[in-house]
């Protein structure tokens, strides 16, 4: 079978007939008004239409012709320039009724272009499974062959390129107009001036000016832009501004932008990229891939105090760290200034990570950040980290669900806004709670939770979790009676976090007062084949 003649079609003002109720009829018809045509339904009144066609045809973008197939409707449904013949019909019903292969048969005799579902045999154009970006489509087509492989297959090559691809393609042609444009009001020039040529001559009258030199100078700034195309890489072409535009059109009027090893692209700097990461609970093991890439790929890091030494130890050596000064009191501060050190880099063309502990989006600030750079025109790259609140436990064994004992878990701050304190949930048994951020008030948090009202038992088993999954982890397992005293005793060891509920005896029983478990050996010490891990030597009160 010889293969396909892949082509762009306009479709603007075409009418597509599409014959069929089905979801594929609809779908048809959608993506009939996405490229501009006018879809005609032809299915019986008593059909059965799915909810969404129904809201076209009842908004005027379908029409429907409650009735069968006609031959005539070949003819007479299409617009008047083409005397009303039709400009593609779609058979959503399938192969197998005898009609589509009379259908099939009227509409290449009339070179009607027309789709068979599920029947290559009878179609004289297949359907490529598209990716749209702007002006930028790809296609993909197996030739009938396997339409989920062709969707698939789409997939993979638009997740390769890189965003803002469309937007890159728009500059581009708006370059080539604008050469065009001045190339064109340049033989204008040279026109006006010929005519004008009796009042005198010029001092290069003798210059032979022929129409093969205007098109060899045209050739020449066309293949210029050919080359840019050609060989930046997506990344920076997709990153191209209006100004870069302008630069680069400038640029090549003073000079000649390449050279022998390559292009000359100094007049323009690189476009700021803002990430926003999340680095897990402490271990550098329980990074993400693409967070590490993006430790690796940054000029410039912000990173909160509480991200480990070993996590920052990954940071290339050539990488500006800027930790941020957050204390109490000044935390609001600190942020202000941690947000406009991140959008100086950003104008500066540099890579900026936001380097945070934990996800960004649980407590960390992170949709304040996003909606803050977005502001100015960066949208974030927003990376998810291993949160503590679900991986703290873990290292704890602690199962924040477990049948027959807790069926919810409930994830609240432990500190409000600018230090109010917040109203903590009612008591509820089958529930854990975790307490972020809670351990430099915790004396009135647990009066609050026994407090009348809240009902939270004094023998409530809890435990406070610190510096989860790092060397010096520690787990301080006991009753939210004894809570305050242990911590008092024991001392604190932040950033840490308090679990409460019926959880944290399931997998632990003690009869003392507080256990105080001490040190991680580090991910090796787990037992992947579901014992416990190795969490120190327990002392007991």
């Amino acid at each position: 079978m010889a293969p396909a003649l892949l082509t762009a079609v306009d479709c603007t003002s075409h009418v597509h007939l599409v014959v069929g109720s089905n979801p594929l009829a609809a779908a048809r018809c959608t993506r009939a008004i996405e490229v501009g045509a006018k879809p005609i339904l032809i299915a019986p009144e008593d059909a059965t239409l799915h909810y969404g066609l129904m809201k076209r045809i009842e908004e005027g973008q379908v029409e429907w012709l409650k009735r069968t197939f006609h031959e005539a409707d070949l003819t007479s449904l299409g617009r008047p320039e083409v005397d009303g013949v039709v400009d593609a019909v779609f058979v959503t019903a399938g192969g197998k009724q005898s009609s589509a292969t009379h259908i099939s048969t009227l509409c290449r005799r009339l070179r009607i272009p027309v789709n068979i579902a599920d029947a290559p045999n009878l179609c004289s154009f297949t359907l490529l499974s598209t990716h749209s970006d702007g002006p930028l489509q790809i296609g993909v087509t197996t030739s009938g062959k396997g339409c989920k492989l062709s969707t698939r297959i789409r997939r993979e090559i638009a997740a390769s390129l890189p965003l803002q691809l469309g937007d890159a393609v728009e500059r581009l042609g708006t370059m080539r107009r604008r050469i065009w444009e001045e190339d064109h009001a340049v033989e204008l020039s040279e026109d006006l001036e010929a005519e004008e040529e009796d009042i005198g001559q010029t001092s290069d009258f003798n210059q032979l000016i022929t129409a093969e030199s205007v098109e060899a100078a045209r050739s020449r700034r066309m293949r210029w832009l050919a080359q840019i195309c050609e060989y930046w890489p997506l990344r920076r072409l997709a990153s191209i501004t209006d100004e870069d535009v302008d630069a680069l059109l400038r640029d090549y009027k003073g000079s000649n932008p390449f050279k022998a090893g390559g292009i000359k692209d100094t007049t323009l700097r690189q476009r700021g990229r803002i990430i926003l990461a999340g680095s897990g609970p402490g271990n550098p093991d329980l990074l993400t891939r693409a967070t590490h890439k993006a430790i690796l790929s940054a000029d410039l890091i912000l990173a909160d105090k509480l991200v480990p030494g070993p996590v920052l130890d990954l940071v290339p050596r050539r990488v500006t760290v800027y930790i941020a000064k957050k204390f109490p009191g000044n935390a609001d501060k600190a942020q202000e200034e941690l947000l406009e050190m991140g959008l100086e880099g950003l104008k500066a063309g540099k890579v900026v990570v936001r380097l945070k502990q934990g996800d960004p989006y649980i407590y960390g600030r992170g949709g304040e950040e996003y909606d803050f750079f977005r502001s100015h025109g960066y949208i974030p790259t927003v990376l998810p980290g291993i949160t503590s609140a679900l991986s703290a436990p873990l290292f704890a064994a602690i199962p924040p669900t477990h049948r027959s004992v807790a069926d919810q878990v409930l994830v609240c701050t432990g500190t409000g806004r600018k230090g109010v304190p917040l109203d903590p949930p009612e008591y509820v048994p089958s529930r854990t709670v975790i307490f972020l951020m809670s351990l430099h008030r915790l004396a009135s948090l647990v009066e609050s939770l026994v407090a009348d009202g809240k009902n939270y038992p004094l023998i409530t088993p809890c435990a406070v979790l610190e510096r989860a999954s790092c060397p010096d982890q520690r787990v301080i397992r006991t009753t939210l009676e004894h809570v305050c005293a242990a911590v008092e005793e024991e001392g604190s060891r932040p950033p840490g976090l308090l679990l409460v509920g019926n959880a944290c005896t399931i997998l632990n029983k003690f009869s003392q007062r507080w256990v105080v478990e001490d040190g991680f050996k580090g991910l090796d010490d787990i037992n992947i084949a579901g014992d416990l891990p190795s969490l120190g030597e327990g002392n007991t009160i």
